[in-house]
């Protein structure tokens, strides 16, 4: 029975613990996910196919409208809504490492009664922060590149690579980007597979995901550091990477989860 069907059956509340993370969990997750993408990876590959096309006709409708201020901020900001929308991925991965048989039925089943659990809410919370982002790029666009003439995504683009003022957007947007980015990495890395497992309430699961990175903040942050290269050469490559790469984050997410939360 999972967490979904029992909703732990007791009023009780859960104590969790959180060990101290080392490099070795992170290549033993990522080993556990390749296996777990051997194993279904019709399945798997199916959800990374869908965040490639939802990525790509989000940005194909920025461009058609033209939103250019926009572009940039939907291509490095989009894949940091992710743990979201692998919640299928974090579900496969748990019936895969407790031997449980599933269905992709049971997989999409799962995914729909989120809405009904506090993963709904950490959503809105993640939606919050990556449109708080893209908040920010409008600001430093309209400050570092108001006398540069744009007019088209294409013309944006080289602005951004070919003038000086572009460089100042781009420094400027790097750091607040990643000053942004690892917040919301640190509230949720291991935040959406605890509400997924566990009835905990948000504000629980978001400080015991910050107290996993305050635990072992080289190796967490390092690993923070990978999923934002591996993200951003996925979407780099016209989104067809996505196709492989969000499945693989998804499932060593989960992974690193069991390895590094435990409930006492």
């Amino acid at each position: 029975m999972n967490a979904q069907e029992s909703e732990l059956n007791t009023s009780t509340p859960i104590r969790l613990t959180v060990r101290k993370a080392e490099l070795g969990d992170i290549t033993a997750a990522l080993r556990a996910a390749l296996a777990d993408m051997k194993a279904r990876p019709g399945l798997s590959l199916f959800f990374g196919l869908t965040y490639a096309l939802f990525g790509a006709v989000m940005l194909a409708g920025l461009g058609i409208f033209d939103q250019v201020w926009i572009a940039i901020a939907a291509a490095v900001g989009f894949p940091l809504v992710a743990p979201f929308l692998a919640a299928g991925l974090y579900e496969m991965s748990r019936r895969q490492s407790r031997g449980m048989a599933f269905s992709a039925r049971d997989i999409f089943l799962v995914i729909f009664s989120q809405q009904r659990r506090e993963f709904g809410w950490m959503s809105f919370v993640v939606l919050f922060v990556f449109w708080m982002w893209a908040y920010q790029v409008r600001i430093i666009l309209a400050i570092t590149l108001s006398s540069q003439p744009i007019g088209s995504l294409d013309g944006l683009l080289t602005t951004i690579f070919a003038t000086w003022d572009g460089f100042i957007f781009l420094s400027v947007g790097s750091v607040v980007g990643a000053v942004i980015a690892t917040v919301l990495f640190s509230i949720t890395v291991t935040a959406m597979p605890l509400l997924l497992d566990k009835t905990v309430d948000f504000v629980t699961a978001m400080i015991t995901s910050v107290k996993t990175v305050l635990e072992s903040p080289i190796v967490m942050l390092g690993w923070g550091a990978a999923v934002g290269v591996l993200t951003l050469f996925a979407v780099g490559s016209a989104f067809i990477g996505v196709i492989v790469i969000f499945p693989l984050l998804g499932h060593a997410t989960w992974h690193l989860y069991e390895r590094l939360v435990v409930e006492e």
